[in-house]
């Protein structure tokens, strides 16, 4: 029910024209009303949508004094009024306003934590997964983020001040069956919802609100203030704040300033306006009609009109543009004053750049911001929804050395305390896997007790010696089973042991399945704590230092505080969860940073202006962001329960679009690609389009390619220059004198891979965290096929070769730690490669032939001034029983082909063809060879095949391979023969570990090249 209005005139009701700072419109105008009396000023109360809101006109004012002591108004915050902030009204007032007795009506109810509410509601979610039919039992983690989006349900049917009753109404069958589920849970908890908050003493954050302006609008109401009112600023989109609007608007002394109201909409627009919640001026029209007065009562509010000021049409302009689409068709009648040349002048300082993605924009927008700076007095600001756009610019403007007030603040997740605090949990939550285990003992904030310095320096030697390749086991004990006996590896055991000492509860508590939260907290926090403390301060003074870290510990407290309420955690599922109670979770500067630039939100923009405005993110899906009506009900449920559109939310933000558009000097900008997909334009800039198309005048918003040209030249390196490819000389006394067959093969393929490997001794890092890969295949049926035929030398041939293959196949996966899902992959096709091989044996076999794997052999191959050790580990010899030798090499990956051996570019075979002749291999006689062979072993489709050299003589290609590596030899005995790079592109290998550091990409492709 409405509140009555006291006995007045018509409502009083002004409006500020967009095209001037809200903020100091208003100043202005109060002072001026209160003339020289500064008492008089002093006794106006201001209300203002938000804090942040009566931070800017504090700052109006100041401006307006010129920094002289002033005594100001009293500006209270329409979202954050408390009961100890409910203005004059006397006991008997509140009284009538429906609360009861006085000193009830003043101990209203707390607020419910936020923390609690989730903790509480994710419990639900639960358990209503458990026993619902077809509902599925969320994760913690997934129950927790399902219950963020369920308090703001809650939130917003107390703020429409709907009765929960209603959902009883709502008929299931009219919905989807999915629908039909959720809305037996939503009954279910609005049941129970009001006697859990009763049982708590507490009430919903947005219900309080509620009842706090309808008891402050009785109020009023009922005993109408002899001092000045003003509400200003709010386009009362919420019914509570309208209602106070209203009856501030009624008061004898009573006004509402409302942010850009417009005036010239035709009627017919005008009654459009009332059916289209996406439009910029729906919310001003609904609170019109609700003061019951239209838009010629209200009044204009005072203004000055700056030198520097948008012309009056440029919010005309932005008026037709978004006019509701059932009249656009009136564009035809050309309504702008002065047709498309008034369009021209209206969008004069308005102009468009169009970045390829999101950091050319960023970087674009932070030139245009520090070239605002070269103007003296010049004030810029950046307005967007896009918090990541906000951060790029943000950290963008710290290559001038420039610091920027951000209105949202950071979230706390990328402050560094928050940065700690999640990595230290996904640490233990992953039972020190090698990524997150660096991750966390790597950020700035880990010291362990020690000096940061040297706890970095163990921890790069955990990195080299444990961590680096394949994943050790879990825990700490998998850690220490990596480690040697060397000092280093005994020093790193004890600063191991030192690391599990401060870590063991909270990796056991993470380790339960079924764990306390409060518990975890704890353990996790201590452990937190224990890592940052270093030699010179404690962890908890390094950890919750400055604003980053207050926020921190308020936030673990908080979590700590209400853990009673949280359900049974898995612990394993704590980091997951961490993240998304962290989520929205905002810190913000308590000082801002350069005095004439901003980053605001479009409501902060609403109610101040900058010379220069950029309007940044235009893109759909972000300005306006998607109006999704979130996993609790459907569109058609809202609208039978009676919630408002999700498009509202549309229109408010196209209202703080037209007022951030009206700013003297406007930018445009958008990505036209975000993570490679093509985006769509914001609609907003669409109908401008259509609106500069209606009026014959395409050319007024191209988008200007100067900023994005400018922002790609700061990290240009220029054109490309000629680059030669290398061509090191070393010293012949440097140049390896003992390579392996393999090592020939590249030799001859990429002399530059031999420099690098054998010259200058470097070798490539494993991964981290490396997942077994195509070379540990190779090495796993190596081993496997090595220990068959040292097994099957000693013993015989077993009887079922295919069995023992798989036997001794299960021992090397198990050895090499292979994870579930390769060993998945990989297992069907070693047993479709031990079927192969197994009839492969028994037919070779059959002869009576000896087998040989892996047999180690060198021989000494001489140039006419240098000589060479040459060494092999042949895969398999077979000694046939004429005497002669079979060479074969297993392949998991590609062979070479053989004209490729025939040419001697892949001369492995051959190579091991002469060293078995010159009785290279301990066990082998020398004996020239009968047979080269590679065996291609894939487990695929076709699990082998046998590829052999059938067109020249093995004893020839030997003899040949030999002159070949002697001439080679010989080449390179010369100190001026350089180690080229890919000498012979056809013959290159495809890639080497080298190839960065031999710039292959830079000297390859021609200038100007796409590479």
């Amino acid at each position: 029910m409405s509140t009555p209005l006291p006995q007045s005139t018509t409502p009083t009701v002004s409006t500020i024209p967009p095209e001037v700072s809200f903020a100091d419109a208003l100043a202005r105008g109060l002072k001026d009303r209160a003339g020289d009396d500064p008492l008089s000023l002093a006794s106006t109360t201001v209300l203002l949508p938000t804090r942040r809101a009566c931070r800017t006109l504090h700052e109006a004012f100041l401006r307006l004094s010129d920094g002289r002591a002033l005594l100001l108004p009293r500006m209270l915050p329409l979202g954050d009024l408390d009961a100890d902030e409910l203005l004059m009204g006397g006991d008997d007032a509140l009284a009538a306003a429906g609360l009861g007795d006085p000193e009830a009506a003043m101990r209203l109810p707390p607020t419910v934590s936020g923390v609690r509410r989730r903790f509480v509601l994710t419990q639900l979610i639960q358990k209503f997964g458990e026993v619902a039919p077809g509902a599925g039992v969320p994760t913690v983690d997934q129950a927790a983020r399902l219950a963020e989006e369920l308090g703001r349900l809650l939130d917003q049917v107390e703020t429409e001040g709907l009765a929960f009753a209603r959902l009883k109404e709502l008929a299931p069958e009219r919905y989807a069956e999915h629908w039909q589920i959720t809305l037996d849970f939503l009954k279910i908890v609005t049941d129970w919802w009001p006697d859990w908050l009763a049982r708590e003493g507490a009430i919903g954050p947005a219900e309080r609100r509620r009842r706090l302006m309808l008891a402050q609008a009785h109020a009023w109401a009922q005993d109408p203030p002899d001092r000045p009112i003003v509400a200003a600023g709010s386009t009362g989109s919420i019914p509570a704040t309208a209602e106070l609007l209203r009856t501030i608007a009624g008061l004898p002394r009573g006004e509402v300033v409302l942010p850009g109201l417009d005036r010239r909409a035709d009627a017919a627009s005008w009654a459009a306006i009332a059916e289209d919640p996406t439009h910029p001026q729906h919310n001003l029209g609904r609170l019109l009609a609700s003061f019951g007065i239209d838009r010629d009562q209200v009044r204009d509010w005072p203004v000055e009109r700056p030198a520097q000021v948008a012309p009056t049409a440029r919010s005309a302009v932005v008026n037709e543009a978004l006019k509701p689409a059932s009249t656009t068709p009136e564009w035809r009648s050309l309504a702008l004053d002065g047709g498309a040349e008034g369009l021209r002048l209206a969008l004069r300082n308005v102009r468009l750049v169009e970045a390829p993605g999101p950091v050319e924009e960023a970087t674009a927008i932070a030139l245009l911001l520090r070239q605002a700076l070269e103007v003296p007095g010049k004030t810029a600001a950046l307005v967007t929804p896009d918090r990541a756009l906000a951060r790029r610019v943000a950290a963008e403007l710290r290559r001038y050395d420039l610091r920027i007030d951000d209105s949202a603040g950071v979230p706390m997740a990328d402050t560094a305390p928050g940065t700690f605090l999640r990595l230290t949990a996904q640490m233990l939550g992953e039972k020190l896997a090698p990524v997150p285990l660096l991750s966390a003992l790597k950020h700035p904030m880990a010291a362990g007790g020690e000096d940061p310095g040297a706890f970095k320096a163990r921890v790069r030697e955990l990195e080299d010696r444990v961590l680096r390749g394949v994943r050790p086991a879990e825990g700490f004990d998998g850690l220490r089973a990596q480690l040697g006996e060397q000092p280093v590896d005994r020093r790193l055991a004890r600063w191991l042991d030192g690391l599990q000492e401060i870590a063991g509860d909270a990796l056991a508590a993470m380790s339960d399945s079924a764990v306390d939260l409060g518990q975890l907290v704890e353990a996790h926090m201590r452990f937190a704590e224990a890592l940052a403390t270093s030699d010179r301060a404690p962890g908890a003074a390094r950890l919750w230092a400055g604003e980053a870290g207050e926020s921190a510990a308020d936030f673990a407290a908080e979590l700590a505080r209400h853990a009673d309420a949280a359900p049974t955690v898995d612990g394993r599922r704590y980091p997951a969860l961490l993240d998304g109670l962290m989520a929205g979770q905002v810190v913000r500067p308590r000082y801002g940073g350069h005095p004439r630039l901003a980053i605001w939100g479009p409501l902060e923009a609403r109610l101040q202006r900058a010379e220069l405005t950029v309007l940044g993110g235009l893109n759909e899906g972000t300005w306006p962001a998607e109006s999704e009506p979130g996993p609790w009900m459907s569109r058609p449920m809202r609208s039978d329960f009676g919630l408002p559109a999700v498009e509202r939310r549309i229109g408010l933000m196209a209202h703080d679009f037209a007022q951030a558009f009206a700013a003297p000097e406007v930018v445009l900008t958008r990505a036209t690609r975000i993570e490679g997909t093509p985006t769509v334009p914001s609609r907003w800039l669409l109908r401008l389009e259509a609106l500069q198309a209606a009026y014959g005048a395409r050319d007024l918003l191209t988008p200007d390619p100067s900023w994005v040209q400018w922002a790609k030249a700061l990290d240009d390196p220029g054109p490309p220059r000629p680059c030669d490819a290398p061509a090191p000389t070393p010293p012949v006394a440097a140049r390896p004198t003992r390579l392996s067959v393999t090592a020939v093969e590249t030799w001859m393929r990429d002399p530059y891979d031999l420099y690098a490997r054998y010259v200058l001794g470097l070798r490539a890092r494993d991964p981290l965290d490396q997942d077994p890969g195509a070379a540990e295949h190779g090495t796993l049926i190596h081993a496997v096929l090595e220990a068959f035929a040292r097994e099957a030398d000693a013993y015989g041939l077993p009887d079922d070769v295919a069995a023992t293959l798989r036997r001794i196949g299960v021992q090397k996966f198990d050895a090499l730690k292979v994870r579930p899902g390769m060993r998945a992959f990989w297992w069907p096709r070693f047993e479709r490669i031990a079927d192969w091989l197994a009839e492969r044996e028994r037919t070779r076999r059959a002869d009576g032939r000896r087998v040989l794997a892996e047999q180690s052999g060198e021989m000494e191959v001489a140039g006419r001034d240098a000589s060479l050790t040459l060494t092999a580990k042949a895969d398999r010899i077979e000694v046939r029983p004429d005497g002669a030798l079979a060479v074969i090499d297993y392949k998991t990956g590609t062979p070479p082909s053989e004209r490729q051996v025939t040419l001697g570019f892949a001369p492995q075979l051959p190579l091991e063809a002469a060293i078995a002749a010159h009785a290279g291999f301990k066990d082998v006689p020398a004996a020239g060879a009968r047979e080269l062979a590679y065996w291609r072993l894939t487990g695929g489709r076709e699990a082998g095949q046998e590829l052999a050299i059938k067109k020249t003589d093995p004893d020839d290609l030997a003899a040949a391979a030999l002159d070949g590596l002697s001439a080679l030899i010989d080449k390179f005995a010369d100190p001026t023969q350089p180690y080229h790079a890919r000498p012979r592109p056809g013959f290159a290998p495809r890639y080497t570990d080298y190839d960065h550091l031999s710039r292959v990409q830079e000297w390859s492709a021609g200038i100007g090249g796409e590479d």
